[in-house]
C-alpha cells in the first residue's frame, strides 16, 4: 500500500496543473495514466487564460521552450468573401494576450515531465479500476497495470482522467447528455507547400452552413489540424457507407475556402468520428474527492473552451483541496462548483449564439463597435469570470439582443454600447 497526500487521476492539463500545485505547496502527490504519453487527444487550440495556469505551477517555462505556433487570436469566415480577425490584443480584459495551437500528443507529454520534474510521481498504462471513499478521512485506489495490481491511499482524491469520467463510472454518478445532435470528425494532414498559401499559420474557422463549420489549426511541426462540426445531417458521405478517407475528401471539396488547399492532402490516420459529445457531471465533489476538466463535463470544439477549463478547475481544485488537507473548512459548492459551472454556462452561451446563428450575424456585420469588439474578445480569451464586462455578466441575453438589433436595421450599420446596454 502506498501512501501519499493526494491522488491524481489522469495526468492531461487539468491533471498537471493540480499536482504541480500540490507539489509546490509540499505535498506528495501520485498521479495515475491510463494511457501512455505521448498519445494523440484533441483539443489542440488554447486560450490565453490557461497561460496564467502554466505560469503560476511553474510548467510555462517548459511550455514555451518547445517552440509551438503562436495563436495571437482567430480569423472566421463565411464563403470566399466574409471574414473577421478577432485578435487577443484587442481585450478588455487584462490579461494574456497569446497562447498556441500545439498536437496535443508532444504538448500533454511536455506538460507532464515538467510536473515530474517537479516531484510528483506519475505512473503511466495504469488504469483505476476501484475506488474506496468511505473512510472519513483515507481514499483507498485499487488500480492494474501490465505486471499486476497497485494499491495507493491517500488524503484526498482529484479525478482528471478526461471524457471518460473514473469517478463517475466506479460511482454511478449522474451525467447528462445534451438532446442537441453534433458530430465532431476530425485528422490530421502534413501539408505540401504550406508557404504557397496566404497566412498558412493563421488558425481559422470556416462557417459551411450556420450549423456547420470547419477548423484549421497549423502546428509548427509541419502539420496540419483539420476537423468538422456540426449537426450530423451535414455528414451524409460519413452515412452512405464510405471508407472514412473516401467521405472526408468529399466533405473538404465541400470547402469554399480550404478544398484546394487540402482537397488531394491525404489524412495521416483515418478520421475520428465523435457523436453527441456534449455532457455534464451532475455533481462535482464530495467529501474526500473532487472532478476536474473534462469530468465536469465537455461542451463543443468551438472557441477552444476545454482545455482553459480543465486548468482552471484543476488549479482551483488543488487550491482547495491543499486548504482541507490544512485542517480548513472548505465550501466546495460556492468555492468550486458555481465558480466552474459558471464559466461554463458563459461559454455555453456563445456556443448556443453560435450555431443559433446569433454570434454569426455579429461576427459577419461590415462594422462591429469597438467596445463591443473588445468585451467580445475577452470571453473568447477565456476571461469568462470578468463580471465588468457585460457580455459576462449578461451572457445568457446579450448576443441574441446585439443580434437582434443588427438584423432589425438591415442597412449593415452597427450598434453602439450604449444603445445595447439600455435594453437592459
Amino acid at each position: 500500500m502506498e501512501n501519499v497526500d493526494v491522488i491524481v487521476i489522469g495526468a492531461g492539463p487539468s491533471g498537471c496543473v493540480a499536482a504541480a500545485h500540490l507539489a509546490r505547496q509540499g505535498r506528495r502527490v501520485l498521479v495515475l495514466e491510463k494511457q501512455v504519453f505521448p498519445r494523440f487527444v484533441i483539443g489542440e487550440s488554447l486560450l490565453p487564460r490557461s497561460m496564467e495556469h502554466w505560469e503560476e505551477t511553474g510548467l510555462l517555462p517548459a511550455l514555451m521552450a518547445q517552440d509551438y505556433a503562436p495563436k495571437l487570436g482567430a480569423r472566421f469566415v463565411r464563403g470566399t468573401d466574409e471574414l473577421i480577425d478577432l485578435q487577443f490584443d484587442d481585450n478588455y480584459t487584462t490579461g494574456w494576450t497569446r497562447t498556441w495551437q500545439a498536437p496535443r500528443a508532444h504538448f500533454d507529454k511536455t506538460a507532464a515531465d515538467a510536473t515530474a520534474a517537479q516531484g510528483v510521481d506519475i505512473r503511466y498504462g495504469i488504469a483505476v479500476e476501484q475506488v474506496d471513499l468511505s473512510a472519513a478521512d483515507r481514499v483507498r485506489v485499487t488500480a492494474r497495470h501490465q505486471d499486476g495490481t497497485l494499491e495507493a491511499e491517500g488524503r484526498f482524491l482529484i479525478d482528471s482522467s478526461g471524457y471518460g469520467g473514473t469517478l463517475v463510472k466506479l460511482l454511478n454518478l449522474p451525467d447528462e447528455r445534451s438532446p442537441v445532435p453534433r458530430r465532431a470528425v476530425f485528422t490530421h494532414v502534413r501539408e505540401r507547400d504550406r508557404d504557397a498559401w496566404p497566412e498558412p499559420m493563421q488558425i481559422t474557422f470556416e462557417v459551411m452552413a450556420v450549423d456547420l463549420w470547419f477548423w484549421v489549426i497549423p502546428f509548427s511541426d509541419g502539420t496540419t489540424s483539420l476537423g468538422f462540426v456540426g449537426h450530423p445531417r451535414h455528414f451524409d458521405p460519413f452515412d452512405a457507407g464510405r471508407p472514412l478517407k473516401e467521405a472526408w475528401r468529399i466533405m473538404v471539396e465541400r470547402s469554399a475556402r480550404f478544398s484546394d488547399r487540402f482537397a488531394d492532402q491525404e489524412p495521416l490516420w483515418e478520421p475520428h468520428v465523435l457523436n453527441d459529445y456534449t455532457h455534464r457531471a451532475g455533481q462535482l465533489y464530495g467529501r474526500n474527492h473532487v472532478l476536474t476538466g473534462n469530468c465536469t463535463g465537455f461542451l463543443d470544439p468551438v472557441f477552444s473552451s476545454g482545455v482553459m477549463l480543465a486548468t482552471e478547475s484543476g488549479l482551483l481544485a488543488a487550491k482547495l483541496t491543499d486548504r482541507v488537507l490544512r485542517g480548513e473548512a472548505v465550501d466546495w459548492e460556492r468555492s468550486y462548483s458555481d465558480h466552474i459551472r459558471w464559466g461554463a454556462s458563459v461559454f455555453r452561451s456563445y456556443i448556443d449564439a453560435w450555431y443559433n446563428g446569433d454570434l454569426q450575424t455579429i461576427f459577419f456585420n461590415p462594422v462591429v463597435e469597438p467596445g463591443i469588439r473588445k468585451q467580445i474578445i475577452s470571453v473568447l480569451a477565456g476571461y469568462v469570470w470578468d463580471r465588468k464586462n457585460p457580455f459576462v455578466a449578461r451572457h445568457d441575453r446579450i448576443l441574441g439582443q446585439l443580434a437582434g438589433m443588427l438584423r432589425a436595421q438591415r442597412t449593415g450599420g452597427t450598434v453602439t454600447e450604449n444603445e445595447l446596454l439600455a435594453r437592459g
